[in-house]
């Protein structure tokens, strides 16, 4: 029984591994001040972050270029608050990293 649960654990750890690598695939946005935001912050709070907040940032990546680019540069703010939070904490982790 114990080898069928660390079986389960390693194909939930590959699991997730690959949902985040799709991730930072998709926060690949061409745009490099986009990129020097998002990719470090995937690679370094996406892991530990809840579902909820991991759908939180999906929808974040959902978003148009212009649009992410006026709310990181802080010209505009999301409508829904719940991408205003993401935005701030994608920012505030950029500060904390600097």
């Amino acid at each position: 029984m114990e080898k069928i649960d660390q079986q389960n654990d390693l194909q939930q750890d590959k699991h997730q591994d690959v949902d985040l690598n799709r991730l930072r695939w998709r926060a690949r946005r061409g745009m490099l001040e986009l990129d020097l935001l998002l990719l470090p912050f995937v690679d370094s709070h996406l892991a530990s972050m809840s579902k909820e907040k991991q759908a939180v940032f999906i929808r974040l990546l959902e978003q148009d270029d212009p649009d992410l680019l006026q709310w990181f540069s802080g010209t505009a703010t999301p409508d829904d608050q719940a991408l205003a939070e993401m935005v701030a904490a994608v920012l505030s982790a950029k500060q904390g990293g600097l």
